[in-house]
C-alpha cells in the first residue's frame, strides 16, 4: 500500500521548489542557503521538513525547465562551448568539468567548475599568464571520502562569465571528491566526453 503524505512531506516540497527559485532568481548556489532562506520566507521552523539537496537539485531542474524552456538549454550549450574551450586551453592539465554546468542545473549566475591536475599547482598560473589571462587566486576546501583539503582555485572572467579553476596533485587525477548534492564521488566529464554531451544537446 502506498505511504500517505503527510505535512512534512508536503512541506518538503513547497520548500524544495521555492529553494529552487531563489537558486534559479539569485544567483544562490550554496544548497544550505537556499533552503534557509526559503524556510524562512514561508515561516517553516520545523527541521523535519527541510528538504534535501538532491530534492533540492530536482526541483530546480523542473524549475529551468518549466520556466527557462529553450533559453536555458541554449545557455546551458554557451556554458558547455565555453567550458570545452577553455579545457583544451588548459589540456596539458587534464581538465575535468564539473558542478552545475556538467550537471544541467546551471543558471545565468552560474560559474563554470573545471578541475586541473598540475605538480606543481603554479604550473597552471604560467599557462595563464602566457595566454594573457588576467587572474585571481584564491583557496577552496574540498571534501573527500576520508577528509577535508585545501587547494587553490584561479579565476578569471570569459565573454561575461566567470570561470573557476581548482588545481589538485596529478596523483588524485581518479580520485574525485564528494558531490554536495548527495555526498557520492563527484560526477567530472574530460575533454572527449563533454564533447559529446555538446553534440547529442543533453541536459
Amino acid at each position: 500500500m502506498a505511504r500517505r503524505q503527510t505535512r512534512n512531506d508536503n512541506l518538503r516540497l513547497v520548500l524544495a521548489r521555492e529553494s529552487a527559485r531563489i537558486m534559479a532568481e539569485h544567483g544562490i548556489d550554496d544548497f544550505l542557503l537556499a533552503k534557509r532562506k526559503a524556510a524562512e520566507r514561508l515561516g517553516v521552523t520545523e527541521r523535519a521538513a527541510l528538504p534535501g539537496n538532491q530534492e533540492i537539485e530536482s526541483a530546480l531542474s523542473e524549475h529551468l525547465r518549466l520556466f527557462a524552456g529553450r533559453t536555458h538549454v541554449h545557455h546551458l550549450r554557451q556554458l558547455r562551448e565555453l567550458a570545452l574551450g577553455t579545457m583544451r586551453n588548459f589540456d596539458q592539465f587534464q581538465p575535468k568539468l564539473a558542478g552545475a554546468v556538467l550537471n544541467g542545473t546551471a543558471t545565468p549566475h552560474s560559474d563554470i567548475t573545471l578541475h586541473l591536475f598540475a605538480d606543481p599547482a603554479e604550473l597552471v598560473a604560467m599557462r595563464l599568464m602566457a595566454l594573457h589571462v588576467s587572474y585571481a587566486i584564491g583557496e577552496r576546501h574540498i571534501r573527500f571520502a576520508d577528509r577535508i583539503e585545501e587547494y587553490p582555485v584561479y579565476g578569471f572572467e570569459q565573454d561575461e562569465v566567470q570561470i573557476e579553476m581548482t588545481v589538485f596533485p596529478a596523483i588524485l587525477l581518479r580520485q574525485a571528491p564528494k558531490s554536495p548534492v548527495d555526498g557520492k564521488s563527484m560526477r567530472r566529464a574530460g575533454i572527449t566526453e563533454l564533447q559529446n554531451l555538446i553534440e547529442t544537446c543533453q541536459a
